[in-house]
């Protein structure tokens, strides 16, 4: 393994141990919400953790967020492999949560909308960055880097979306309008991106700007469509960003 998924592997682990703990304690539970509450906080040490690590750079050049991730192809597959293991593992090992997930039919017009959402979600951090020299917001990325790019982008976000638009969203419904659950789903998702914009990084409100705005989209797509094309949407949205292709 090399030394420094090892040093993340390392820095992880205490805490997913505990919300492992909380996880199994609350399977008595009839109401999915604290298991679904768990494992989003797992997520997010997942994901803030691996900023002091290097596996992905945040920044603001002008009030416009961008994004890098390692250019280690290896890491990237691995990250990408264990968050789909991890995720079907939650959908196999709890009918409840499962129950939760609306796919939606993925038919050529889900694609498009899910395509279609993402391009949406990147467009006005794209174009307001054009003035910006692209070393200034992250640099140049590897064109043979893409492909796995692209790959780490739709598999690390479709847990994201399991989580928010299917777990989260899902539970919210059973109690709320629909509409009102999206716009819950949204709020709470870009909620759990504060710690990154403040303490994390030093990005601040440009992420939160972006997050709330990607998760309406993704919310609404979920509403219309499905999980399948928000989860489309959130890891196309971040393929662009991050694979300074503009």
């Amino acid at each position: 393994m090399p030394p420094d998924l090892l040093a993340y592997g390392v820095r992880v682990l205490p805490g997913l141990l505990l919300i492992g703990a909380c996880f199994a304690l609350s399977r008595a539970e009839r109401d999915p919400l604290l298991r679904i509450l768990t494992l989003v906080f797992g997520f997010i040490l997942i994901r803030d953790a691996m900023t002091p690590l290097g596996f992905w750079r945040l920044g603001a050049a002008g009030g416009v967020p961008w994004l890098r991730f390692t250019d280690q192809a290896g890491i990237l597959l691995l990250f990408a492999l264990g968050t789909v293991v991890l995720t079907a593992a939650v959908l196999k090992l709890d009918t409840g949560l499962r129950s939760l997930v609306r796919w939606g039919r993925l038919t050529p017009v889900t694609l498009a909308c899910g395509i279609g959402g993402g391009v949406l979600a990147a467009a006005p951090a794209l174009l307001l960055s054009l003035p910006t020299p692209l070393p200034a917001r992250g640099g140049a990325v590897a064109v043979t880097l893409l492909p796995v790019l692209l790959l780490f982008s739709l598999a690390g976000n479709l847990a994201e979306e399991v989580l928010f638009r299917g777990f989260l969203q899902g539970r919210l419904e059973q109690h709320a309008g629909a509409v009102r659950a999206a716009l819950s789903s949204a709020l709470l998702f870009a909620a759990c991106h504060a710690f990154l914009a403040s303490t994390v990084t030093d990005v601040g409100w440009p992420l939160l700007a972006f997050t709330l705005y990607e998760g309406l989209i993704c919310a609404f797509l979920r509403l219309r469509s499905g999980v399948a094309a928000a989860a489309l949407a959130h890891g196309t949205a971040i393929f662009l960003l991050a694979g300074a292709l503009v």
